[in-house]
């Protein structure tokens, strides 16, 4: 809830925000308030507001959520493709389709090396781009949405296309996703794995900028991809026992973040701002926003003592941390 957190389902699902319909929060005075559920669709809404903001407005002691019933049945693919370009435009056609899965997850080359050395899953480490696609709901209606991922795929060039039929075969064909952020940790002693949003269509573009950067700064990127929403994850490797790595990794990721806003996007998608992000989020956001998000935070604590110096830039502090 403190960073309104997404993931793999939120294509189909929504992020964390619309799953809460009712907090318990303590303020920052010590009272104890609810927020919610809202039985008045006129009523202020402060939902939203709390969640994703860090803990900077009140420390969340209870909640009331949505429960979603589970589907029906799943169909869940892997798609192989020699072009990251082609692989991020399924995303776009799929969805311009008509078609919503409830996940759309790209790995890009130096993910699916890292997860065929550590994992040995029979992947070719020439493939340009994974795309793990997952459909739910009736199986009428799966049947008629796999025919057009397939058609989908084939047009944009997709090469071996696996089908999950069984929920074994589905655990499996997810497993080399979800292993892959601890395979990143074999690549090298430490990395940074950063957190950013762009419009669909400018994933492929991301990704590549995100690896011209690092290779500028000396260091290797390999990116994962919430390919549906166009959430991605470029990690930059290196050696935090070297001090110039430490600076250089710094560096590549502030020129990420900043091409990542020069294409339409958001310095952050699913993990929050923090103290890393403070400076960028006076590039992203003009002088008056940020007064805004102030106002909304001292709102809720007048003296800054709910964990002060994160999410919001302090006031003449807007250039640097």
């Amino acid at each position: 809830m403190a960073t309104n957190a997404g993931g793999p389902h939120t294509l189909k699902y929504g992020v964390t925000a619309q799953h809460i319909l009712g907090l318990e929060v303590v303020l920052a005075d010590g009272s104890l308030v609810t927020f919610g559920p809202v039985a008045d669709p006129g009523e202020l809404n402060l939902l939203d507001v709390i969640v994703g903001a860090e803990g900077t407005l009140g420390i969340v002691t209870k909640a009331w959520v949505r429960l979603t019933p589970d589907p029906e049945s799943y169909c869940t693919l892997r798609a192989t493709f020699d072009s990251l370009d082609a692989a991020a435009g399924v995303a776009t056609d799929v969805i311009a389709a008509g078609i919503v899965p409830a996940a759309l997850e790209l790995m890009e080359r130096g993910i699916i090396q890292a997860v065929e050395e550590a994992f040995h899953f029979g992947f070719s480490t020439e493939a340009a781009a994974i795309l793990i696609i997952e459909l739910d709901g009736s199986p009428t209606e799966i049947a008629r949405q796999r025919e057009k991922i397939i058609a989908v795929c084939e047009n944009r060039g997709g090469g071996e296309i696996l089908f999950a039929e069984s929920a074994d075969e589905r655990e499996a064909l997810w497993k080399c996703r979800k292993l892959a952020g601890g395979a990143k940790g074999r690549l090298s002693p430490s990395y940074l794995s950063e957190d950013m949003i762009v419009p669909r269509t400018k994933l492929p573009e991301m990704i590549r900028l995100a690896h011209e950067i690092g290779a500028k700064h000396g260091l290797q990127v390999v990116t994962l991809a919430h390919a549906g929403d166009g959430n991605a994850h470029p990690t930059l490797l290196f050696d935090e026992r070297d001090e110039k790595q430490i600076e250089s990794v710094h560096a590549a990721a502030r020129e990420t973040l900043k091409a990542c806003i020069d294409l339409g996007g958001s310095v952050t998608a699913e993990h929050g701002v923090g103290y890393d992000k403070l400076e960028m989020m006076s590039v992203q956001f003009a002088a008056d926003d940020l007064s805004a998000f102030e106002r909304v935070r001292k709102s809720f604590d007048p003296y800054g003592a709910l964990n002060p110096g994160k999410a919001v830039p302090v006031m003449g502090k807007r250039n640097g941390i």
